[in-house]
Protein backbone atom coordinates (compact mmCIF):
# COMPACT_ATOMS: atom_id res chain seq x y z
CA UNK A 1 0.00 0.00 0.00
CA UNK A 2 1.05 3.59 -0.75
CA UNK A 3 -0.05 6.63 0.75
CA UNK A 4 0.83 10.29 -0.46
CA UNK A 5 4.27 11.62 -0.27
CA UNK A 6 6.48 12.18 2.83
CA UNK A 7 9.56 13.77 2.99
CA UNK A 8 12.19 14.53 6.27
CA UNK A 9 16.09 15.06 7.23
CA UNK A 10 16.82 11.11 8.20
CA UNK A 11 20.43 12.31 8.93
CA UNK A 12 21.51 14.40 12.12
CA UNK A 13 21.00 18.11 12.50
CA UNK A 14 24.56 19.54 12.86
CA UNK A 15 27.36 19.74 10.16
CA UNK A 16 28.93 16.96 8.86
CA UNK A 17 30.47 14.90 5.09
CA UNK A 18 26.45 14.54 4.16
CA UNK A 19 23.38 15.08 4.80
CA UNK A 20 20.03 12.82 3.62
CA UNK A 21 16.75 13.79 2.93
CA UNK A 22 14.34 11.19 2.24
CA UNK A 23 11.10 10.74 0.23
CA UNK A 24 8.32 7.95 0.25
CA UNK A 25 5.24 7.38 -0.67
CA UNK A 26 3.36 6.91 -4.06
CA UNK A 27 4.62 9.46 -7.04
CA UNK A 28 7.78 10.33 -4.85
CA UNK A 29 10.38 9.50 -7.83
CA UNK A 30 8.00 11.76 -9.95
CA UNK A 31 8.18 14.46 -7.55
CA UNK A 32 11.83 14.38 -6.75
CA UNK A 33 12.91 14.45 -10.28
CA UNK A 34 10.94 18.62 -10.79
CA UNK A 35 13.93 19.73 -9.13
CA UNK A 36 16.84 16.85 -9.76
CA UNK A 37 18.47 16.64 -13.30
CA UNK A 38 21.06 14.31 -14.54
CA UNK A 39 22.46 14.16 -17.82
CA UNK A 40 22.36 10.29 -18.03
CA UNK A 41 19.34 9.56 -16.44
CA UNK A 42 16.26 8.73 -18.28
CA UNK A 43 13.09 10.09 -16.16
CA UNK A 44 11.63 7.74 -17.77
CA UNK A 45 13.55 4.43 -16.72
CA UNK A 46 15.45 5.27 -13.57
CA UNK A 47 17.48 2.45 -12.06
CA UNK A 48 16.38 1.46 -8.26
CA UNK A 49 19.30 1.09 -5.91
CA UNK A 50 21.92 3.13 -8.06
CA UNK A 51 23.95 6.31 -7.20
CA UNK A 52 22.46 8.87 -9.62
CA UNK A 53 24.61 11.89 -9.62
CA UNK A 54 23.51 14.86 -10.67
CA UNK A 55 21.83 18.89 -9.42
CA UNK A 56 19.30 19.79 -7.51
CA UNK A 57 17.67 23.13 -7.92
CA UNK A 58 16.98 24.89 -4.79
CA UNK A 59 16.22 28.29 -6.15
CA UNK A 60 15.93 29.99 -8.93
CA UNK A 61 19.44 28.92 -10.18
CA UNK A 62 20.23 28.31 -7.01
CA UNK A 63 21.61 24.59 -7.44
CA UNK A 64 23.16 21.59 -5.33
CA UNK A 65 25.41 18.66 -6.71
CA UNK A 66 24.68 15.52 -5.09
CA UNK A 67 23.47 11.66 -5.26
CA UNK A 68 19.93 10.60 -5.81
CA UNK A 69 18.96 7.03 -4.97
CA UNK A 70 15.97 5.49 -6.07
CA UNK A 71 14.26 2.34 -3.84
CA UNK A 72 11.59 0.81 -5.73
CA UNK A 73 8.58 -0.75 -3.82
CA UNK A 74 8.62 -3.06 -2.00
CA UNK A 75 12.27 -3.48 -1.92
CA UNK A 76 12.59 -0.41 0.56
CA UNK A 77 12.72 0.19 4.17
CA UNK A 78 9.07 1.73 4.45
CA UNK A 79 7.45 -0.72 1.82
CA UNK A 80 6.58 1.48 -0.48
CA UNK A 81 8.83 3.83 -3.17
CA UNK A 82 11.86 5.59 -1.70
CA UNK A 83 14.09 8.63 -2.76
CA UNK A 84 16.95 9.52 -1.01
CA UNK A 85 19.28 12.80 -1.56
CA UNK A 86 22.36 12.65 -0.35
CA UNK A 87 23.83 16.09 0.05
CA UNK A 88 26.51 18.11 1.65
CA UNK A 89 26.41 18.24 5.23
CA UNK A 90 25.36 21.53 6.75
CA UNK A 91 21.70 22.76 9.14
CA UNK A 92 20.86 25.25 6.00
CA UNK A 93 21.25 23.25 3.13
CA UNK A 94 19.47 20.61 4.36
CA UNK A 95 16.49 23.00 5.68
CA UNK A 96 16.83 24.21 2.01
CA UNK A 97 16.60 20.91 0.46
CA UNK A 98 13.65 20.37 2.72
CA UNK A 99 11.75 23.49 1.73
CA UNK A 100 12.13 22.63 -1.66
CA UNK A 101 10.34 19.33 -1.81
CA UNK A 102 8.07 21.00 0.94
CA UNK A 103 7.30 23.49 -1.56
CA UNK A 104 5.93 20.71 -4.35
CA UNK A 105 3.47 20.02 -2.13
CA UNK A 106 5.21 16.92 -0.72
CA UNK A 107 4.06 16.54 3.32
CA UNK A 108 6.86 16.73 6.02
CA UNK A 109 6.72 13.16 7.72
CA UNK A 110 5.48 13.08 11.30
CA UNK A 111 8.14 11.21 14.31
CA UNK A 112 8.99 7.84 13.14
CA UNK A 113 6.41 8.06 9.77
CA UNK A 114 8.74 6.05 7.46
CA UNK A 115 8.86 3.23 10.24
CA UNK A 116 5.43 3.50 10.80
CA UNK A 117 4.81 2.87 7.57
CA UNK A 118 7.34 -0.10 7.21
CA UNK A 119 5.47 -1.99 9.63
CA UNK A 120 1.76 -0.82 8.16
CA UNK A 121 3.42 -2.65 4.92
CA UNK A 122 4.42 -5.95 6.78
CA UNK A 123 7.89 -5.05 6.34
CA UNK A 124 8.36 -5.39 10.21
CA UNK A 125 7.17 -6.33 13.34
CA UNK A 126 5.96 -4.45 16.02
CA UNK A 127 8.83 -5.65 18.43
CA UNK A 128 11.53 -4.58 16.09
CA UNK A 129 10.12 -0.93 15.19
CA UNK A 130 10.43 -0.81 19.06
CA UNK A 131 13.92 -2.43 19.05
CA UNK A 132 14.95 -0.01 16.44
CA UNK A 133 13.99 2.78 19.16
CA UNK A 134 16.31 1.13 21.32
CA UNK A 135 19.55 0.75 18.47
CA UNK A 136 19.09 4.13 18.16
CA UNK A 137 19.05 4.93 21.78
CA UNK A 138 22.29 1.93 23.27
CA UNK A 139 24.09 4.05 25.20
CA UNK A 140 25.84 -0.01 26.32
CA UNK A 141 27.51 -2.78 24.33
CA UNK A 142 24.66 -5.39 26.04
CA UNK A 143 21.54 -3.04 25.35
CA UNK A 144 22.82 -2.97 21.73
CA UNK A 145 23.30 -6.45 21.61
CA UNK A 146 19.47 -6.56 22.99
CA UNK A 147 18.23 -4.72 20.09
CA UNK A 148 20.18 -6.07 17.38
CA UNK A 149 18.83 -9.56 18.84
CA UNK A 150 15.06 -8.09 18.27
CA UNK A 151 15.94 -6.58 14.76
CA UNK A 152 16.98 -10.41 13.72
CA UNK A 153 13.59 -11.24 14.94
CA UNK A 154 14.02 -13.55 17.51
CA UNK A 155 11.33 -12.30 19.34
CA UNK A 156 9.09 -12.12 16.64
CA UNK A 157 9.57 -15.61 16.35
CA UNK A 158 8.79 -16.94 19.29
CA UNK A 159 5.68 -15.13 19.66
CA UNK A 160 4.66 -16.32 16.34
CA UNK A 161 5.29 -19.73 17.41
CA UNK A 162 3.17 -19.71 20.42
CA UNK A 163 0.07 -17.59 18.71
CA UNK A 164 0.37 -20.40 16.15
CA UNK A 165 0.07 -22.93 18.23
CA UNK A 166 -2.50 -21.51 20.34
CA UNK A 167 -4.46 -21.11 16.85
CA UNK A 168 -4.23 -24.85 16.61
CA UNK A 169 -5.85 -25.52 19.75
CA UNK A 170 -8.91 -23.11 19.00
CA UNK A 171 -8.87 -25.09 16.30
CA UNK A 172 -8.96 -29.02 18.00
CA UNK A 173 -11.78 -26.75 20.32
CA UNK A 174 -13.77 -25.73 17.52
CA UNK A 175 -13.89 -29.27 16.24
CA UNK A 176 -14.59 -30.80 19.78
CA UNK A 177 -17.59 -28.93 19.51
CA UNK A 178 -18.81 -29.10 15.91
CA UNK A 179 -18.76 -32.66 16.13
CA UNK A 180 -19.32 -34.07 20.33
CA UNK A 181 -20.10 -37.28 19.47
CA UNK A 182 -16.41 -37.93 17.72
CA UNK A 183 -14.18 -36.37 19.98
CA UNK A 184 -13.53 -36.81 23.27
CA UNK A 185 -13.83 -33.68 25.49
CA UNK A 186 -11.37 -35.13 28.33
CA UNK A 187 -8.93 -35.74 25.63
CA UNK A 188 -9.25 -32.68 24.28
CA UNK A 189 -8.94 -30.74 27.45
CA UNK A 190 -5.76 -33.47 28.27
CA UNK A 191 -4.37 -31.94 25.34
CA UNK A 192 -4.80 -27.87 25.86
CA UNK A 193 -3.08 -28.52 29.73
CA UNK A 194 -0.13 -30.03 28.15
CA UNK A 195 0.28 -27.27 25.84
CA UNK A 196 -0.58 -24.47 27.73
CA UNK A 197 1.95 -25.54 29.99
CA UNK A 198 4.56 -25.99 27.42
CA UNK A 199 3.32 -22.32 26.97
CA UNK A 200 3.50 -20.74 30.48
CA UNK A 201 7.80 -22.53 30.61
CA UNK A 202 8.23 -20.49 27.25
CA UNK A 203 7.01 -17.45 28.61
CA UNK A 204 8.57 -18.02 32.02
CA UNK A 205 11.65 -18.08 30.22
CA UNK A 206 11.73 -15.07 28.43
CA UNK A 207 10.30 -12.93 31.39
CA UNK A 208 13.26 -14.31 34.01
CA UNK A 209 15.63 -13.96 30.55
CA UNK A 210 14.21 -9.96 30.33
CA UNK A 211 13.91 -9.04 34.41
CA UNK A 212 17.07 -7.72 33.65
CA UNK A 213 16.71 -5.65 30.83
CA UNK A 214 16.71 -2.65 32.84
CA UNK A 215 20.18 -3.26 34.36
CA UNK A 216 21.46 -3.51 30.69
CA UNK A 217 19.16 -0.46 29.39
CA UNK A 218 19.43 1.64 32.39
CA UNK A 219 22.75 0.48 34.13
CA UNK A 220 23.06 -1.02 37.48
CA UNK A 221 23.06 1.32 40.31
CA UNK A 222 25.32 0.97 43.00
CA UNK A 223 25.07 2.70 46.31
CA UNK A 224 27.97 3.35 47.83
CA UNK A 225 27.32 3.61 52.03
CA UNK A 226 29.01 3.67 55.08
CA UNK A 227 29.67 6.02 58.19
CA UNK A 228 32.45 8.84 57.45
CA UNK A 229 35.60 8.84 56.82
CA UNK A 230 35.43 4.67 56.15
CA UNK A 231 36.71 5.33 52.25
CA UNK A 232 33.84 5.36 49.97
CA UNK A 233 34.50 8.33 47.95
CA UNK A 234 38.55 6.50 47.53
CA UNK A 235 36.96 2.94 46.50
CA UNK A 236 34.69 5.27 43.93
CA UNK A 237 37.77 6.64 42.39
CA UNK A 238 39.76 3.44 42.48
CA UNK A 239 36.24 1.97 40.53
CA UNK A 240 36.25 4.56 38.56
CA UNK A 241 40.03 4.54 37.69
CA UNK A 242 40.52 8.76 38.32
CA UNK A 243 39.62 11.47 41.24
CA UNK A 244 35.99 11.68 41.06
CA UNK A 245 35.34 12.53 44.73
CA UNK A 246 36.78 14.30 47.06
CA UNK A 247 38.97 12.40 49.35
CA UNK A 248 40.24 13.80 52.81
CA UNK A 249 40.51 13.32 56.19
CA UNK A 250 38.13 15.46 57.46
CA UNK A 251 34.44 14.10 58.33
CA UNK A 252 31.09 15.27 56.42
CA UNK A 253 33.57 16.21 53.34
CA UNK A 254 30.52 14.57 50.90
CA UNK A 255 27.27 16.29 52.00
CA UNK A 256 25.82 15.48 48.95
CA UNK A 257 25.53 12.74 46.39
CA UNK A 258 28.21 12.41 43.89
CA UNK A 259 27.17 10.01 40.68
CA UNK A 260 29.28 8.73 38.00
CA UNK A 261 29.30 5.95 35.77
CA UNK A 262 31.58 3.18 34.33
CA UNK A 263 31.22 0.54 31.83
CA UNK A 264 32.14 -2.87 32.60
CA UNK A 265 32.34 -6.14 30.41
CA UNK A 266 29.22 -4.26 28.40
CA UNK A 267 27.30 -3.11 31.36
CA UNK A 268 27.17 0.52 32.54
CA UNK A 269 27.47 0.90 36.33
CA UNK A 270 26.36 4.08 38.03
CA UNK A 271 27.94 4.48 41.17
CA UNK A 272 26.42 6.98 43.41
CA UNK A 273 29.29 8.07 46.43
CA UNK A 274 26.83 8.95 49.55
CA UNK A 275 26.97 11.37 52.25
CA UNK A 276 28.90 9.61 55.45
CA UNK A 277 26.08 8.38 57.95
CA UNK A 278 26.89 9.45 61.33
CA UNK A 279 25.01 11.62 63.85
CA UNK A 280 25.40 15.26 63.38
CA UNK A 281 23.50 18.71 64.01
CA UNK A 282 24.98 20.41 61.30
CA UNK A 283 21.45 21.01 59.27
CA UNK A 284 22.95 20.85 55.87
CA UNK A 285 25.01 17.84 56.11
CA UNK A 286 21.80 15.81 57.63
CA UNK A 287 19.82 16.69 54.48
CA UNK A 288 23.03 15.07 52.71
CA UNK A 289 22.51 11.97 55.27
CA UNK A 290 18.88 11.83 55.05
CA UNK A 291 19.58 11.34 51.11
CA UNK A 292 21.66 8.68 51.51
CA UNK A 293 19.06 7.03 53.52
CA UNK A 294 16.76 6.88 50.64
CA UNK A 295 19.37 6.53 48.04
CA UNK A 296 20.82 3.15 49.38
CA UNK A 297 17.40 1.91 49.71
CA UNK A 298 16.53 2.47 45.66
CA UNK A 299 19.58 1.19 44.78
CA UNK A 300 20.11 -2.11 42.56
CA UNK A 301 23.42 -3.25 44.55
CA UNK A 302 24.93 -1.51 48.12
CA UNK A 303 28.23 -1.14 48.69
CA UNK A 304 28.45 -1.05 52.50
CA UNK A 305 32.27 0.16 52.90
CA UNK A 306 33.78 -0.49 56.73
CA UNK A 307 37.11 0.26 57.86
CA UNK A 308 39.00 -3.01 58.13
CA UNK A 309 41.33 -1.31 60.30
CA UNK A 310 38.55 -0.94 63.28
CA UNK A 311 36.27 -2.34 65.10
CA UNK A 312 32.58 -2.08 64.67
CA UNK A 313 30.87 0.75 65.67
CA UNK A 314 27.19 1.09 66.98
CA UNK A 315 26.73 3.32 63.60
CA UNK A 316 27.41 0.73 61.66
CA UNK A 317 25.11 -1.57 63.06
CA UNK A 318 22.60 1.26 62.86
CA UNK A 319 23.51 1.22 59.01
CA UNK A 320 23.29 -2.19 58.63
CA UNK A 321 19.88 -2.66 59.90
CA UNK A 322 18.90 -0.46 57.65
CA UNK A 323 20.16 -2.39 54.29
CA UNK A 324 18.59 -5.71 55.74
CA UNK A 325 16.77 -7.17 52.61
CA UNK A 326 18.84 -5.14 49.92
CA UNK A 327 21.35 -7.19 47.67
CA UNK A 328 24.68 -5.74 50.11
CA UNK A 329 28.31 -6.65 49.28
CA UNK A 330 30.22 -5.55 52.29
CA UNK A 331 33.44 -4.28 51.19
CA UNK A 332 36.01 -3.96 53.75
CA UNK A 333 38.56 -1.24 52.97
CA UNK A 334 42.28 -0.64 54.33
CA UNK A 335 42.85 -4.11 54.29
CA UNK A 336 46.59 -2.87 53.87
CA UNK A 337 46.41 -2.14 57.54
CA UNK A 338 45.86 -5.15 60.51
CA UNK A 339 42.15 -6.20 60.13
CA UNK A 340 40.07 -5.89 63.10
CA UNK A 341 36.88 -6.00 61.89
CA UNK A 342 34.48 -9.05 62.42
CA UNK A 343 34.17 -11.44 58.91
CA UNK A 344 30.87 -10.75 56.81
CA UNK A 345 28.80 -12.86 54.73
CA UNK A 346 29.16 -11.80 51.01
CA UNK A 347 32.44 -9.68 51.73
CA UNK A 348 35.15 -8.62 49.48
CA UNK A 349 38.39 -6.95 51.39
CA UNK A 350 39.81 -4.77 49.24
CA UNK A 351 42.13 -1.51 48.83
CA UNK A 352 41.52 1.89 47.75
CA UNK A 353 45.27 2.71 48.22
CA UNK A 354 46.62 0.12 46.18
CA UNK A 355 43.69 -1.48 43.80
CA UNK A 356 43.73 -4.40 45.49
CA UNK A 357 40.27 -6.65 44.51
CA UNK A 358 38.56 -3.77 42.56
CA UNK A 359 38.16 -5.86 39.72
CA UNK A 360 36.68 -9.01 41.68
CA UNK A 361 34.47 -5.79 43.14
CA UNK A 362 33.31 -5.07 39.80
CA UNK A 363 32.45 -8.43 39.20
CA UNK A 364 30.73 -9.08 42.00
CA UNK A 365 28.53 -6.27 41.44
CA UNK A 366 27.40 -7.74 38.51
CA UNK A 367 27.00 -11.17 39.91
CA UNK A 368 24.62 -9.69 42.58
CA UNK A 369 22.09 -8.93 39.87
CA UNK A 370 22.39 -12.19 37.98
CA UNK A 371 23.49 -10.46 34.73
CA UNK A 372 25.57 -13.08 34.02
CA UNK A 373 22.73 -15.49 33.25
CA UNK A 374 21.15 -12.92 30.55
CA UNK A 375 21.26 -14.21 27.18
CA UNK A 376 21.02 -11.51 24.48
CA UNK A 377 20.61 -13.73 21.66
CA UNK A 378 17.82 -15.47 22.56
CA UNK A 379 14.37 -14.07 23.07
CA UNK A 380 14.58 -10.69 25.15
CA UNK A 381 11.80 -8.08 25.93
CA UNK A 382 12.84 -4.27 24.61
CA UNK A 383 10.99 -2.53 27.11
CA UNK A 384 8.60 -2.44 29.67
CA UNK A 385 5.67 -2.57 27.58
CA UNK A 386 7.05 -6.01 26.28
CA UNK A 387 7.28 -7.20 29.70
CA UNK A 388 3.88 -6.13 31.39
CA UNK A 389 2.00 -7.76 28.11
CA UNK A 390 3.83 -10.80 28.52
CA UNK A 391 3.00 -10.51 32.54
CA UNK A 392 -0.49 -10.02 31.45
CA UNK A 393 -0.44 -13.69 29.47
CA UNK A 394 1.84 -15.39 32.03
CA UNK A 395 -1.13 -14.79 34.75
CA UNK A 396 -4.02 -15.56 32.32
CA UNK A 397 -2.32 -19.06 31.56
CA UNK A 398 -2.15 -19.63 35.44
CA UNK A 399 -5.60 -18.57 35.79
CA UNK A 400 -6.71 -21.35 33.04
CA UNK A 401 -4.63 -23.90 33.82
CA UNK A 402 -5.78 -23.55 37.47
CA UNK A 403 -9.41 -24.36 36.87
CA UNK A 404 -10.42 -27.26 35.05
CA UNK A 405 -14.26 -27.77 35.19
CA UNK A 406 -14.04 -25.04 32.37
CA UNK A 407 -16.07 -25.75 29.30
CA UNK A 408 -14.88 -25.52 25.79
CA UNK A 409 -16.38 -22.86 24.62
CA UNK A 410 -15.23 -20.67 27.55
CA UNK A 411 -11.68 -22.14 26.74
CA UNK A 412 -12.08 -21.02 23.79
CA UNK A 413 -13.05 -17.47 24.66
CA UNK A 414 -9.73 -17.66 27.03
CA UNK A 415 -7.18 -18.78 24.05
CA UNK A 416 -8.52 -15.62 21.62
CA UNK A 417 -7.80 -13.69 24.66
CA UNK A 418 -4.44 -15.04 25.19
CA UNK A 419 -3.95 -15.03 21.74
CA UNK A 420 -4.29 -10.89 21.55
CA UNK A 421 -2.43 -10.79 24.65
CA UNK A 422 0.45 -12.11 22.75
CA UNK A 423 -0.26 -10.49 19.37
CA UNK A 424 0.25 -7.05 21.33
CA UNK A 425 3.86 -7.99 21.27
CA UNK A 426 4.71 -7.77 17.47
CA UNK A 427 1.76 -6.04 16.31
CA UNK A 428 -0.49 -9.06 15.35
CA UNK A 429 -3.82 -8.03 16.84
CA UNK A 430 -2.74 -3.91 17.72
CA UNK A 431 -4.58 -1.74 18.26
CA UNK A 432 -4.14 1.26 16.23
CA UNK A 433 -3.43 4.10 19.41
CA UNK A 434 -0.75 1.28 20.98
CA UNK A 435 0.81 1.63 17.53
CA UNK A 436 0.56 5.31 17.12
CA UNK A 437 2.33 5.51 20.61
CA UNK A 438 5.28 3.60 19.55
CA UNK A 439 6.25 5.19 16.38
CA UNK A 440 5.73 8.60 17.96
CA UNK A 441 8.53 8.08 19.97
CA UNK A 442 11.31 7.78 16.69
CA UNK A 443 12.85 10.97 15.50
CA UNK A 444 12.14 12.62 12.65
CA UNK A 445 13.49 10.83 9.16
CA UNK A 446 12.79 7.43 10.72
Amino acid sequence: MQEKPIVSISSPLGRGAIAIVRLSGKDCLKEALKVFHSKNLDPNNVQPRFMHFGKLQIEDGVFEECLMVYFKAPFSYTGEDVVEFQIHGGVLLAQKVLDCITNLGVRLAEPGEFSKRAFLNGKISLDKAEAIIGEINADSESDLKNSLSITNGRLAEKINEIQEQLKLLLAEIEVGMDYPDETEETSIKTNIKTRLQEILRATEVVLEDSKSMKYIKNGVNVALVGRTNVGKSSIMNALLGEERSIVTDIQGTTRDSVSESFMYQGIKINLIDTAGIRQTKDFVENLGIEKSKKMSLQADVVLFILDGSEAESKNDAEIEQMLSGKNVIYVINKTDKTRKVAKKKNEIEVSALTGKNIDKLKQEILNMVKLEKVDTKGAVLANERQFHILQEAKDLLSNILSDESRTLDVLSLLLKDLWKIYGKITGNTENEDIINLIFSKFCLGK
